[in-house]
């Protein structure tokens, strides 16, 4: 009985997969949602069904199913940064920003952790850790500097001394 959920799953898994890659959350949601128990047991099915939920846009949703896939595997950065991803959609940046610094305690060298959090420190209007991430961020990967100015997040920092220095950008 093992053998055949697992061989269940992974097939499973790979349907979810090819359908989010080809831009279809809702097939692969309705796949996983057919495997139920099976795909609640695994880390990687509960993401998979996590980040459906997330690319339609259901981020209350798509928490649960994160949350879960990291009880089973707690230092999967992807999964940190798509839970932190929904938090801030759903207007808990203080949860988003825990989320991150957790991501940064298993990867501290992976500069998308530290951009998006120093945006979401921003977000929070703390300017000290939020320049203080950017500035990590930056150390770690200088081409993260090309998306400072688009990006509204950093809105409230944008006219801070220091956020032109690390960035660049003056006047």
């Amino acid at each position: 009985m093992a053998t055949l959920n697992r061989d269940r799953l992974r097939r499973v898994r790979r349907e979810a997969e090819g359908y989010l890659e080809l831009g279809m959350p809702t097939h692969a949601l309705t796949s996983l949602q057919r495997s139920g128990k099976v795909v609640h047991s695994d880390a990687r099915g509960c993401y998979l069904l996590g980040e459906s939920f997330r690319e339609m846009r259901r981020y209350r949703e798509a928490i649960f199913p994160l949350r879960r896939s990291l009880e089973l595997i707690p230092d999967d950065i992807h999964v940190w940064m798509a839970l932190a991803w929904c938090y801030k959609r759903v207007g808990s940046v203080g949860r988003a920003i825990e989320s991150l610094e957790q991501a940064v305690e298993v990867e501290p060298g992976e500069a998308i952790l530290h951009y998006n959090l120093a945006c979401y420190w921003s977000l929070a209007h703390d300017s000290r850790q939020s320049l203080h991430c950017l500035a990590n961020a930056l150390e770690i990967d200088g081409n993260f500097r090309d998306f400072v100015h688009d990006e509204p997040d950093f809105d409230s920092v944008r006219n801070n001394p220091l956020f032109r220095t690390l960035t660049g950008t003056f006047g």
